[in-house]
């Protein structure tokens, strides 16, 4: 009897009878040879290759469905072997080949299709037999972009203080409503374009359009005097303060194509960093160049009535803005002052040297930056913790609590009643580890807890349980990253020492050489 197929392949190779080849008799000479009859060849079994498909199932199931798939022999130069990971609400699976190797025939197995897909990762086979491992992420679906959307927290209604964050602005920047409303900011920083590149794309007049009635909408607009809560970051690239007359027009260019798109968007703050001045002949032409620029952006009629506001520091060095005398100096050069002003950075000026984290501490550095600048040009706060310490000139942004400013130093800013309707923008960093990928990704509901921290501060005790509680567990989560910043600082300085060292060393030297020969001189004078 003759082995189905299926028999066939469940033998090994050894096993299988090979048919005989028929004789074919010589035929006599001087005729034609008869064709060789033709004989079909001899059946080989197919090689066989496991595959487990693993499939995620509902949670109430609460366990693993795995099924053990035989596939066709693949050929040997790249083969795929494909795991999908989805919700099994309802799966189609069709197996082209067999289902185990006593099988007797093909069979297909069928169900209602998954809809949900959220992971695929691949094992790429090479031909030395390694395997490369692949993640492609599937395109979220409707409702797991309607999950998203959702408020994290809701906004508060009727907060003394103003706050959010620097949120994402990708996809145009009427996408930057929404993205604040789902941390419940109350205010938010955002970017006009890219950043980082000099050319970008011209903002539609479909998207201000959208941005305003949006704004309208959720309550960004104010709707009254004060100042609308958004505060655009300016471009990374541009440096008013340079002297050279193209890189001038450059950033100047980019500088007021961001004050018109203010303009066109109904924002009233624009804050900037200041710039540096190591092309400079010295720090002051630096910031006259850079006073010079903002004077001709203020009169051209594009900006509006936009002001511009220079950020607080943190290195000092060529940095321009890392001390209160650097901004107050360029003020004095602006001719419009209404159309200046200064957002501070409270981990910019911690760097910087400027102390917060005490009543007595706090209280001396407001009063400093009323003295030497003007608290009328205060309009914009940057909330952010410090991962350095005091006076370090380094540029960490930490968690708010979880840093050297700690807790205390916001409480002491949140409760300070000059400073309430302004708006506090967080930039601490929310980017946590992918499970999947091991990949840095943002977890924006740190800043939303964030927010509804701050806003707790108002009116707390700093004496109660509440307050100590929370400022020990915060401490305690950020330890190893004051350590390492604070191991950062304390590498830099060792490595200052040799060179002051050094430089201390050198002129003693080159004073005894020049005494030498003086000393020669003198003799052969003499002579």
């Amino acid at each position: 009897m003759d082995e189905s197929p299926a028999s066939a392949l469940s033998s090994p190779p050894s096993e299988i009878d090979t048919p005989a080849t028929p004789t074919v008799p010589e035929p006599p000479k001087g005729k034609k040879r008869q064709a060789d009859p033709i004989v079909p060849p001899a059946s080989r079994a197919k090689r066989v290759r496991k595959t487990t498909v693993y499939t995620e199932v509902d949670e109430e199931e609460e366990e693993i469905v795995k099924k053990e798939v035989v596939t066709k022999g693949t050929p040997k130069s790249k083969k795929a072997k494909v795991v999908t990971t989805s919700i099994k609400k309802e799966e189609e699976v069709e197996i082209n080949g067999y289902e185990s190797e006593g099988a007797e025939s093909p069979k297909k197995v069928t169900k209602s299709k998954s809809k949900v897909k959220k992971v695929v990762k691949k094992e790429e086979v090479e031909e030395d037999g390694t395997a490369k491992k692949k993640v492609v992420r599937k395109k979220k679906t409707k409702e797991e972009k309607e999950a998203e959307a959702m408020p994290l927290l809701a906004r508060t209604i009727g907060s003394k203080i103003v706050v959010g964050a620097h949120i994402s602005s990708a996809g145009g920047v009427q996408n930057a409503i929404p993205n604040s409303i789902h941390i419940g900011g109350n205010a938010f920083a955002l970017f006009l374009k890219s950043q980082r590149k000099w050319t970008n794309p011209a903002l539609q007049d479909e998207q201000a359009t959208q941005f305003l009635s949006s704004c309208k909408e959720h309550r960004y607009d104010s709707g009254s005097d004060l100042t609308p809560p958004i505060v655009p970051h300016g471009s990374y690239l541009v440096n008013l303060a340079h002297p050279d007359a193209d890189r001038t027009k450059q950033a100047y260019d980019s500088f007021i194509d961001d004050l018109d798109r203010c303009r066109r968007l109904g924002i009233v703050l624009y804050n900037f960093h200041p710039g540096n001045c190591a092309a400079s002949s010295n720090r002051t032409e630096g910031l006259a160049h850079l006073a010079k620029q903002l004077n001709k952006a203020h009169k051209d009629p594009t900006s509006g009535t936009v002001i511009t506001l220079l950020e607080t520091m943190a290195a000092s060095g060529n940095t321009l803005g890392s001390t209160f005398e650097d901004i107050a100096e360029v003020i004095s050069l602006v001719e419009k002052k209404d159309r200046v002003g200064v957002c501070l950075d409270t981990c910019h000026v911690f760097a910087a040297g400027y102390d917060l984290r005490t009543p007595e501490a706090y209280k001396s550095t407001i009063e400093r930056f009323d003295k030497v600048i003007g608290l009328k040009y205060l309009r914009a706060f940057h909330m952010n913790d410090s991962k350095a310490p005091l006076n370090s000139g380094r540029d960490l942004h930490a968690n708010i609590g979880t840093g050297f400013l700690g807790l205390r130093s916001f409480h002491n800013l949140v409760n300070d009643e000059r400073f309430w309707g302004l708006p506090m923008v967080l930039e601490t960093p929310i980017d946590v580890k992918d499970k999947d990928t091991g990949k840095e990704v943002p977890d924006k509901s740190i800043w939303a807890k964030e927010i509804k921290l701050l806003e707790s501060l108002v009116g707390m005790d700093t004496a109660s349980e509440e307050f100590q509680k929370l400022e020990k567990e915060l401490q305690e989560k950020g330890v190893s990253e004051r350590e390492r910043g604070q191991a950062q600082v304390d590498k830099r300085e060792e490595k200052k020492k040799p060179k002051e060292k050094k430089a201390k060393v050198a002129p003693t030297k080159k004073t005894k050489k020049a005494k030498k020969e003086e000393s020669a001189s003198e003799e052969s004078g003499s002579e």
